[in-house]
């Protein structure tokens, strides 16, 4: 039997997805929101976190911002991403904060219980239209790696770390969290990398990252 927690706002979806799950899956928990997520996967430990991307509570990370609450039981804990959006910034922010998977809720049931399975046993597991989206953001080519240019080198690397974490989707209230710093101050540092990149906006910058793979 695999351990699974439930997260997701909706109490119809969640008691139909347990309907639907096979035998070999055992719903040890369900939560609707990020704090009690994070709340039950610290005290459940399951095998497995089957999570919305979009959740109320917390600082409005949504699933991403579970993962990385729940980061000292990675080891432990396997999360897959099941979301009606197929967005690239929805995608990339889950599997960046450490979702081993991502699936559409447009999936049958036996297909989530195969996927949770799949993650389970230490496998990534993505829905097919989704699957070359992922390759190609991550830059999955064999020996591929992430290469600072000139731009890069002219920020601080206080400023490369807040525009890693803006470029990736953070709201400036979580970057601020993760880096145990005022709002305010990453304010100024998204205005100084902005004005050094000579960029208009955190759509470019994100395009940016991207594109030089720096995410």
């Amino acid at each position: 039997m695999i351990g699974i927690l439930i997260v997701d706002d909706h109490s119809i979806f969640r008691s139909g997805l347990r309907a639907d799950l096979g035998d070999a899956i055992d719903v040890v928990g369900e939560a609707a929101d990020v704090d009690s997520a994070v709340a039950q996967i610290a005290t459940l430990e399951p095998e497995v976190v089957l999570l919305d991307v979009h959740l109320p509570g917390g600082a409005g990370g949504g699933g991403a911002e579970v993962i990385r609450r729940s980061a000292a039981l990675l080891d432990r804990v396997r999360f897959l991403a099941l979301s009606v959006s197929d967005s690239a910034e929805d995608v990339v922010g889950v599997i960046r904060a450490g979702a081993r998977g991502y699936i559409t809720k447009g999936s049958s049931g036996a297909e989530v219980s195969a996927a949770v399975a799949s993650v389970a046993g230490g496998d990534a597991v993505f829905s097919p239209r989704l699957a070359g989206f992922v390759l190609d953001a991550f830059g999955a080519v064999a020996g591929e790696q992430a290469v600072a240019d000139d731009e890069l080198d002219r920020l601080s690397a206080r400023e490369r770390e807040v525009m890693r974490l803006i470029a990736r989707g953070y709201a400036y209230k979580e970057v601020a969290a993760d880096l145990y710093i005022s709002i305010k101050t990453v304010e100024t540092h998204v205005s100084a990398v902005l004005r050094k990149l000579q960029l208009s906006s955190r759509h470019e910058l994100t395009a940016w990252a991207l594109e030089r793979k720096l995410l």
